[in-house]
């Protein structure tokens, strides 16, 4: 049940000429929270943007930049730093570096490195559109694809010259889902998944509605890691207060009914269908026109049943492996086990509503065929990568 997703990694992190640079801060933050070990190398131009002192103190390891430093012993820094790095990241990687790269040029520390390197070359470019757009730019970055190079980004939008266009270097948190992608099994490539996530909002007038307090975080977190996987994900997602992640196909759908019938659109040629929102079990028989205005002390609504997405799911003629999740207030695994008797489906994660709803971190139980597994507490995208990774040997 073990998942490569969360293992600390080596980093060797390249550090160009731009103004980007003062981004590079904080994924270095970022990756060493993650558990990353990461070594700095800067160019000479990279220093006139970001000083090697601030890249040490959050990285903790110490910045080169020259390839006669003798700080390392038989004056190799570009074999004895690259030999154990898991992989190399430049960010920023400005346009005369991709440059460099492509022609295989070796005239500084961090090139020579890239030159002599035995792991894989992940870059993320950043520079202003011009540069981007520039055909020489676009040749390089055509050759690097050719040999293998992984390239982040760049991103769309304002940049440090005042323009707006193609070029910008991806956000910290951007480059860190690409770093986490790039180490990620492809466990789950070739697979189509359908992932229903967030609660829905069952409307009694136009200004007020019926819903939970579901977050979004475990559905979203399943979307995120099943992409990175190399899964092809389809989200229908409800109304949620976490950010939604890059999936290849993305729907909302608000109320119980709108989610019943985009899962039923897209469900025909999905592999895996996780059933993870929190969906209204009833809504009102009747939604008002205009705001009900307070008149009588008391307001009786009538209600009516909704349509049970995953048992109908389930019922195809040739249904997709379904997963079904179980957020319950007592006897959780009792009423998880009758669920999944219910619904007639293979796999469902159990776990304990006040706990899960809204929280970062969650504790479940996946119970199938093969007996029940308790997951220990932990943040929901770890929990989500156990998920997935089971179902990959369900799958299997």
């Amino acid at each position: 049940m073990n998942s490569a997703h969360s293992q600390p990694h080596h980093l060797l992190l390249g550090v160009t000429g731009g103004i980007a640079a003062y981004k590079t801060a904080e994924l270095i933050r970022l990756l060493i929270k993650q558990g990353h070990s990461v070594q700095v190398v800067m160019t000479e131009a990279a220093t006139h943007f970001i000083t090697p002192t601030t890249l040490q103190a959050l990285s903790g390891n110490p910045v080169f930049i020259d390839s006669w430093d003798t700080r390392i012993a038989n004056a190799m820094p570009h074999i004895e730093l690259s030999r154990p790095a898991d992989a190399i990241l430049v960010a920023p990687a400005s346009a005369d570096f991709i440059a460099k790269l492509a022609h295989g040029f070796a005239n500084d520390l961090l090139s020579t490195l890239c030159l002599a390197r035995e792991c894989p070359l992940l870059i993320a470019p950043a520079m202003n559109k011009q540069m981007w757009e520039n055909p020489s730019t676009q040749r390089n970055i055509e050759q690097l694809l050719k040999d293998q190079v992984t390239l982040l980004g760049p991103d769309s939008g304002e940049q440090a010259c005042g323009e707006v266009g193609q070029g910008r270097m991806l956000e910290p948190e951007m480059l860190l889902h690409g770093i986490q992608t790039h180490f990620t099994p492809k466990l789950l490539a070739g697979k189509k998944i359908l992932i229903t996530a967030g609660a829905t909002m069952e409307m009694l007038d136009p200004v007020r509605g019926i819903t939970n307090i579901s977050s979004g975080k475990m559905g979203f977190a399943l979307a995120k890691v099943a992409t990175q996987m190399g899964a092809e994900v389809t989200l229908v997602h409800g109304h949620a207060t976490a950010v939604r992640p890059e999936v290849s196909h993305a729907y909302f759908a608000g109320t119980a009914n709108a989610m019943y019938q985009s899962v039923m659109q897209h469900i025909a040629d999905q592999d895996v269908f996780i059933a993870i929102a929190a969906v209204a079990d009833y809504s009102p028989l009747v939604s008002a026109e205009q705001k009900i205005k307070k008149s009588e002390e008391s307001l009786t609504i009538q209600l009516k049943r909704n349509k049970d997405i995953l048992a109908d799911v389930a019922k195809l003629p040739n249904p997709p492996y379904c997963v079904g999740f179980a957020a319950e207030t007592e006897h959780v695994l009792q009423h998880a086990r009758q669920k999944r008797q219910d619904k007639n489906i293979p796999l469902i994660v159990a776990n304990q509503a006040n706990l899960a709803l809204g929280s970062d971190n969650n504790s479940v139980t996946l119970i199938d065929d093969s007996g029940e597994y308790a997951l220990e507490t932990a943040d929901k995208t770890s929990i989500a990568a156990k998920i997935l990774s089971h179902l990959h040997s369900q799958l299997n």
